[in-house]
């Protein structure tokens, strides 16, 4: 293009008018959204935790609101006639121009495509009318205001117990520390257990982001030690003990557990950030093999995260040749799940028919997924990305998976030339299915033990966050690299405040004791612990391991217990790291040692 035609294309008042509009648009919503993460400290200061919770659920909806916002505007203010391809086209670039100087630039391209997706049919869906691809770069955004993304600190310089403090100081929290200086002393510690001393060593620094990194009652320190051209990550968590005062309650190190944190099982952290970027690019220094998508995602930034997962499909469909297949396990009656052998995610699309003994509708189906979204996942659910109109190239479906998908979601399916596009769908982490899990570690005793063990702890920690999963059979958990097992099925979800945990009554007479059928009258939200086993523990192995670990699962007292808790407001804490590595707080009689504890362990705010 010339010189001489470029102005000649800019000449819409029209489309920059709509540029401005979206422009605004995206910067309420981002305005929004840091004044809830700044909240978040406001609310952990008090340990205000059921508004953290309100809070961060509302969050999750506040780009649709904002993009339902500008969409309405835009369809008010403009007739169909008036929106020519031509002023599409000029539209972008004016916005190009108006992000030169923008702090999140690849939001707002984001933000861009979420409101032209909704006015443009599909087949506008490319890079001339949209940002199929980036355009403004985010390398070296610099901060506008004076605290920067990261501050340095040179143990050196001031020693290392004096460093640390300074650290965790310069988040000026307004609640008072039990005992700062003891804690820092275990950090102190357990750095130096891990590392030995390199605090004399001129080269050695800290890099800490500057915003702390909220989530449910706790706020993490997140950095990174640097020694040479060797660099160590670490999180530091901030707990209230029974007393309100604020303790460290260890030091994460292994960067196995640091990833957990940040898994795609948890809830989305608050952090106030002005350049998002710059902390995506610190904490993919922390965690190289986890993809820019999902750690957008963890922050927060969900549909970024969505939109980069979607280019890194693409790309991944790009150079790859094998075919999309029916995922291997049980199939579901509510689900037809496929998958691309060579893509670590399977695709799931709701069936249009559900056969006995399922009652149950697409839209009470989406219901629950969009709870699972905004409740707390506690490490134990799986997120989901969910999409329309995704268009796959025929040529890459295998044939039997076609069909499958031609009789079970017709609805959901229409053929456009070489294109298969589906009309919606969930796209969720792939992971193996548990029953298959077990059955591969039959005879290895460790292996077997753990994974039921690890599925025990997932349904009391279900339970913990209020959720009862419905079908607790194995084929709906699956395991991770991590050997976590997680839930991921949640057509038939429930909150445990929901549920009536009954034992089952005992017969009054031969009749009803040799009945087929139940002789008791059922409610449709009744549940009846003692009957797990019978579906549950066929297998002699399992069963033990179960009973060893679990068997209070089996009695309705448990779940009647756990649910009156719930309804006592009282708050469980469900930690992201393992138990063993907590430090061992003497003086505060609230906080367990480290010493043989259960899986999960409460503290309550008295």
């Amino acid at each position: 293009m010339t010189q001489a035609a470029f102005p000649k294309l800019l000449r819409s008042q029209i489309a920059f008018d709509i540029a401005r509009t979206i422009r605004d648009g995206f910067d309420k919503h981002y305005r929004l959204f840091r004044a809830a993460s700044q909240q978040a400290k406001r609310h952990f200061e008090r340990g205000a935790w059921a508004e953290a919770q309100q809070a961060a659920r509302a969050r999750i909806d506040f780009y649709d609101q904002r993009v339902q916002e500008c969409v309405q505007l835009l369809e008010d203010e403009y007739e169909p006639s008036e929106l020519t391809d031509e002023v599409w086209r000029e539209l972008k670039l004016h916005y190009i121009g108006m992000l030169s100087d923008h702090k999140q630039p690849e939001l707002a391209e984001t933000f861009f495509n979420s409101v032209c997706c909704n006015i443009l049919h599909r087949s506008y869906f490319h890079n001339e009318f949209i940002f199929v691809r980036p355009v403004v770069s985010t390398e070296y955004i610099e901060t506008a205001e004076p605290r920067p993304t990261y501050r340095v600190y040179y143990p050196a310089a001031d020693g290392m117990h004096f460093t640390l403090k300074r650290i965790i100081t310069n988040f000026q929290l307004e609640a008072r520390f039990a005992d700062l200086t003891r804690d820092v002393e275990q950090v102190e510690a357990r750095l130096k257990d891990l590392y030995g001393d390199a605090s004399i060593e001129p080269n050695h620094q800290f890099q800490v982001l500057s915003s702390l990194f909220f989530r449910n009652k706790g706020a993490y320190i997140v950095g990174k030690r640097i020694n040479g051209n060797r660099v160590y990550p670490f999180v530091v968590p901030i707990l209230h003990n029974r007393h309100g005062e604020l303790i460290l309650d260890t030091v994460l190190c292994d960067p196995e557990q640091i990833a957990v944190l940040f898994s795609f099982t948890r809830a989305y952290f608050l952090v106030d950030m002005e350049v998002p970027s710059a902390y995506v690019q610190f904490l993919r220094t922390l965690m190289p093999r986890k993809p820019r998508s999902e750690i957008y995602t963890i922050l927060g930034l969900q549909k970024q995260g969505k939109a980069l997962f979607y280019r890194d499909y693409l790309q991944h469909l790009k150079h790859s040749s094998d075919l999309f297949e029916i995922a291997p396990g049980i199939r579901g009656l509510v689900m037809l799940v496929f998958a691309l052998p060579s893509f670590p995610y399977v695709f799931k699309v709701i069936k249009d028919f559900y056969p006995p003994p399922k009652e149950t509708t697409r839209a009470l189906i989406k219901e629950k997924y969009l709870l699972v979204k905004h409740h707390d996942r506690v490490g134990r659910m799986a997120d989901t990305l969910e999409y329309s109109n995704v268009a796959f190239p025929r040529s890459r479906f295998k044939e039997e998976l076609l069909a499958e998908l031609k009789q079970h979601a017709p609805s959901m399916l229409e053929e456009d030339g070489d294109q298969i596009v589906i009309k919606h769908l969930y796209i969720e982490r792939r992971m193996v299915p548990l029953n298959i899990w077990l059955s591969e570690k039959e005879h290895d005793e460790a292996q077997l033990e753990h994974g039921v063990l690890e599925y025990g702890n997932a349904i009391k920690e279900l339970v913990a966050a209020n959720i009862f999963p419905g079908d607790m059979l194995y084929k709906n958990f699956g395991v991770t690299r991590h050997q976590r097992v997680v839930f991921y099925d949640y057509d038939e979800i429930e909150y445990v405040t929901d549920c009536h945990f009954r034992a089952i009554p005992e017969p009054r007479n031969e009749e009803e004791e040799m009945a087929s059928e139940p002789w008791y009258p059922i409610g449709k939200h009744d549940v009846f612990p003692e009957q797990f086993g019978s579906f549950l523990l066929g297998n002699q192995k399992i069963r033990k391991y179960f009973l060893k670990h679990h068997a209070d699962l089996l009695t309705p007292e448990y779940w009647q217990s756990r649910k009156q808790r719930i309804l006592d407001g009282v708050l469980e804490d469900v930690y992201p790291y393992p138990q063993h590595i907590r430090f061992s707080h003497k003086h505060d009689s609230n906080i367990p040692a480290v010493t043989p504890p259960p899986f999960m362990e409460t503290l309550e705010n008295e």
